[in-house]
């Protein structure tokens, strides 16, 4: 056996490969031809990764496995698999043999969270594959479907995290019964207090005192393996350094997956605009998805919990490519993901909820979310229908009154009359003053509609994740209310009860300050976006009162005189 492993192990190719730089590696194949490939198309491969390949091939590989069973047998080393409910389901008696819910929160337990549970995380068709996946991706910004770029047909935001990935119900009800009763509290906290506000007592997260914000301006375009691979990169600017940052649209995509993950039971994270295949280095394109990108940071700088997390500054403030890559892999590694966050999560000070008033609270927010999901789409759908009245039809039609009226006057003069001279120069700049209004009113939409159907579209995206977040609390409190049958049948013990109902009270907290953070949001955006729309709105119309519109109405009025 182990005659077998040195020999494959140390083993090694005959195989050359050097690096020429550019991104491009000369090669040499199994039938001795030299040439030039793509990094991003080779791998090389250790001695190790050799040796697996041709023991799988000759069958070497389950006599290793073999010998290992019988070391691992010899030694008395148990294996429990990958199981996180093995510890649960050897213990004959049905509960937990190492009972974590019994001690003190933040004491040891002699496990790490990485034995205790298995995420299964959030799929996503787009998402970053890793540190395997490093920067030289070939297509990494090309997706199967276009987008259209417009409002409504868009439906990107529907669906929030809910439809990301098959195996997030079972892996959610797993963690979800491992923060229930099975987890150990870890040091760092996120706080939520209560604050009065009208008469009514509400959580809300504990805000820092200066607002994070970032800017995301001046697209570039660079290339790599000496042009044959072009992309886009933002420069990022924090309020907090003011020190800018370069990202592409891969690694916003990355901080989405990451922020998704780790935060996505708990607080909805809105998804990124749309990836494109054609016309990605179109200006028009650029522009609008560095606008939908600064919408996106804007909110997440705005929202406590994910402006201060480690992967979000990681983002904002890099030193270097050295920093860059490093916190990318221990973001990666972070174990407090999907429903363990709540493990992170601690009311200050605060009493148990009673659940109940909770559940009904929760179902008043998601009729609420519901009816607010259709007004927004409703509004999107009139509006994006207005844009392309705006933009085509209308226009036209006030150019061919402005050209009847012109043609009017050519008419006029024709008479021969001496008379009516100031009548046929009223009928031309009437004319003129049509033409105008319909250049006006294709302009129109970009100074006061746009804003509107933007926000409209942001928010769209961030209520498909609601349902998402609120089935995950539904499911906790479904927990808790089987707690006295499973104390019953012997699963779970008293003191393990208790347990689940504290933490269970953990999350209707964080729900409840999620909701309190989202109200006021929507009061403060659409506040803002209304009192812009209005007032472009108001210009729009002075403008056609005030402006071109004056001299043909003198111009009347004169005629009215003669």
């Amino acid at each position: 056996f182990f005659f077998f492993f040195f020999f494959f192990f140390s083993s090694s190719s005959s195989s050359t490969h050097t690096n020429i730089g550019g991104g491009w590696i000369e090669a040499k194949n199994s039938r001795g031809e030299v040439g030039l490939v793509p990094e991003d198309y080779i791998e090389v491969w250790s001695g190790y990764q050799k040796w697996l390949l041709l023991a799988q091939k000759t069958g070497v590989i389950q006599l290793c496995i073999t010998g290992i069973n019988y070391i691992l047998k010899y030694i008395h080393i148990e294996n429990n698999g990958n199981d996180p409910w093995a510890v649960f389901d050897s213990n004959a008696s049905g509960g937990f043999s190492n009972n974590w819910a019994a001690q003190p929160e933040g004491t040891e337990t002699g496990e790490t969270s990485s034995s205790a549970w298995h995420s299964g995380g959030h799929g996503h068709p787009q998402a970053y594959q890793g540190p395997g996946a490093e920067d030289d991706e070939w297509d990494e910004e090309w997706d199967d479907v276009k987008t259209s770029g417009g409002y409504a047909e868009s439906e990107a935001g529907e669906g929030g995290a809910i439809n990301r990935g098959g195996a997030h119900g079972s892996s959610m009800k797993i963690a979800l019964n491992k923060v229930l009763i099975a987890i150990s509290f870890y040091m760092m906290r996120v706080r939520i207090y209560t604050v009065f506000q009208g008469g009514e007592a509400g959580p809300v997260w504990a805000y820092p005192d200066y607002q994070l914000d970032c800017v995301v301006a001046d697209p570039k375009k660079g290339t790599k393996m000496y042009g044959l691979k072009s992309y886009i990169e933002y420069q990022v600017t924090p309020t907090t350094t003011n020190k800018p940052v370069n990202h592409r649209y891969k690694h916003f995509d990355w901080l989405y997956e990451r922020l998704l993950d780790k935060y996505g039971s708990a607080i909805p994270i809105p998804c990124l605009p749309d990836k494109q295949v054609t016309g990605r280095f179109e200006e028009e394109f650029i522009k609008m998805r560095m606008e939908r990108l600064q919408g996106w940071m804007t909110r997440m700088c705005r929202h406590p919990v994910v402006s201060s997390s480690e992967v979000f500054q990681l983002f904002l403030s890099y030193k270097d490519e050295k920093d860059w890559k490093m916190g990318k892999r221990k973001a990666e590694k972070d174990e407090t993901v999907e429903v363990m966050i709540f493990s992170t999560i601690e009311p200050e000070g605060l009493p148990d909820l009673d659940l109940i008033e909770v559940e009904q609270k929760c179902e008043q927010f998601n009729r609420f979310t519901r009816a607010m999901d259709d007004g927004v789409k409703d509004l999107l759908t009139i509006g994006n229908e207005h844009w392309k009245r705006c933009t085509g039809p209308l226009p036209k039609e006030y150019q061919r009154i402005g050209k009847a009226f012109q043609n009017l006057s050519s008419v006029f003069n024709s008479s021969g009359y001496e008379g009516e001279a100031t009548l046929t120069d009223a009928l031309t700049a009437a004319g003129k003053t049509y033409e105008d209004i319909a250049q006006m009113v294709a302009e129109q939409p970009k100074k006061d509609l746009h804003f509107l159907m933007e926000t409209n579209n942001e928010y769209k995206g961030l209520l498909g994740c609601f349902p998402d977040t609120i089935g995950v609390h539904k499911a906790a409190i479904e927990k808790v209310k089987e707690a006295d049958k499973l104390v019953a049948t012997g699963k779970i013990t008293t003191s393990e009860k208790i347990t689940m109902s504290k933490r269970a009270s953990t999350m209707s907290y964080a729900l409840q300050a999620e909701m309190n953070h989202f109200h006021s949001n929507r009061i403060y955006d659409y506040n803002r976006v209304m009192q812009q729309y209005l007032e472009q709105q108001g210009k729009f119309y002075e403008m056609v009162k005030c402006g071109n519109n004056s001299k043909s109405s003198r111009a009347f009025h004169n005629v009215g005189r003669c």
